[in-house]
């Protein structure tokens, strides 16, 4: 039982009675355009610099194996320094190890950071409508593979909303949260986003922890945003994406189980979610220096929604009581999806450290996406990094080294990042109070 729940399924019942006409039928779906979308070839480059290289080498006990290994568990690390004029405007300083865009890794969890953002940006242009990111939020069915959601009992009232799956995105990782904002944003929508914004080779084509078709990928759910009485505010209809998208070549590993049978040769990824360490190291900054961005490149948010994403990047499982995580302290602990600085540490986290990040791990690939923030030292700094943890090389055996490699790599990294961010001279020291929020708990 959830602290403080009652009483949402009556209020449910009653919306379900409005609702209970509206769904549209298998095959209804509004169709996009069948346009070829031609899909961007990154060039393949390997930036590295010497900085990051001779770090490294001065601990040998940690990254002995990384850098012996860089090619094999294709390594790949962008650190920012953060300088600050006397305006208070950063000056960024980017150093590379081993990046190279060409290289496929697969994002894992990490996508759903454009999403949210997305999902903010969608709202922001259907504001005439009278919704918002509290707004109830009703996902339908009418297509093969797709499930409705008419409450949710982790919210204060019972009910889903966009807020309510961006926390439990930026906290905890939801894949579930993930899938919401993907069917309420459509594939084409999500697709032509990114490329606007830059981010040309970017594909977001799945939803997350279910095992769905092509086909059904690119059609999303009807949705409906009601008040609290149950009235219909907007309505989403079905979508399909008809664009047609260039084949990639991006496969990974020497072998990989299909429904149960070991299959020798490579897995196709060419179907799959692709952003590079780059694009989400930049969407990142995007989110902490919005002024450091081009306009063009920005997504159309708030200064309200920017900082709720940022409050909930940030804020532990532990401080949260809407989704009850703090009740749950053997499935979230405090520094649960913090991988740098903290690995996978189940300790009680520093006060004056607050991480602002996006982690993944999946098909061997562990990655972190953070902006690491330390109140009382004044120090600042953003690092990303990503690293394939599959010794055997086989995908899909459940038998990845995230903790003997990938955990252990990301603590040690974020930690001698952070030891030299210490010592580092700073002519100006940074005002952080921007970043500083009140948590739930």
């Amino acid at each position: 039982m959830f602290p403080n729940y009652h009483g949402f399924m009556l209020l449910i019942a009653g919306m379900a009675s409005v609702l209970s006409c509206s769904t549209p039928q298998q095959g209804q779906a509004r169709e996009n355009k069948a346009v070829t979308i031609t899909a961007s070839r990154p060039a393949d480059t390997t930036k590295t610099d010497q900085f990051l290289e001779s770090l490294m080498r001065q601990y040998p006990r940690y990254f002995d194996s990384v850098l012996a290994n860089r090619s094999a568990w294709n390594v790949q690390v962008i650190y920012t320094q953060v300088d600050r004029g006397a305006n208070g405007i950063p000056a960024l300083r980017h150093h590379y190890f081993n990046v190279n865009p060409a290289r496929y890794f697969y994002p894992a969890s990490t996508v759903k950071l454009p999403i949210v953002l997305l999902a903010l940006q969608k709202l922001n242009e259907l504001r005439q409508t009278g919704i918002d990111r509290n707004t109830t939020m009703i996902t339908e069915t009418a297509y093969s593979g797709q499930t409705s959601v008419y409450n949710d009992p982790t919210s204060p009232n019972g009910t889903p909303s966009i807020s309510q799956y961006i926390k439990k995105i930026l906290m905890v990782s939801d894949n579930d949260a993930y899938n919401r904002l993907y069917e309420f944003l459509g594939q084409e929508y999500i697709n032509a986003e990114l490329h606007k914004k830059g981010f040309a080779d970017a594909q977001v084509l799945h939803r997350l922890d279910v095992f769905l078709t092509e086909e059904e990928n690119r059609r999303t759910n009807p949705i409906l945003f009601t008040d609290s009485s149950g009235t219909i505010l907007y309505r989403v209809p079905a979508q399909r994406n008809g664009a047609v998208y260039t084949t990639r070549t991006d496969s990974l590993g020497k072998a990989f189980y299909r429904r149960g049978q070991l299959v020798n040769g490579p897995m196709d990824f060419s179907r799959k979610n692709r952003l590079s360490l780059e694009d989400l190291h930049t969407l990142l900054l995007g989110v902490i220096f919005p002024e450091k961005v081009p306009a063009a490149n920005r997504f159309n948010i708030r200064e309200e929604d920017r900082q709720f994403v940022l409050k909930y990047m940030s804020q532990y499982p532990t401080e949260s009581l809407y989704p009850p995580y703090a009740y749950d302290t053997a499935s979230y602990w405090p520094a649960y999806c913090k991988f740098i600085l903290f690995g996978g540490a189940k300790g009680a986290v520093p006060p004056h450290l607050r991480i602002f990040n996006k982690v993944g791990d999946a098909y061997g690939h562990m990655l972190d996406v953070a902006y690491v923030a330390d109140f009382k030292n004044n120090i600042e700094f953003v690092v990303s990094a990503v690293i394939y943890c599959n010794s055997d090389g086989v995908l899909n055996d459940d038998r990845y080294d995230y903790k003997t490699i990938g955990l252990p790599f990301m603590q040690h990294l974020g930690e001698v990042l952070y030891e030299y961010e210490l010592k580092r001279e700073r002519r100006i020291k940074p005002d952080l109070s921007p970043v500083s929020f009140t948590y739930d708990k």
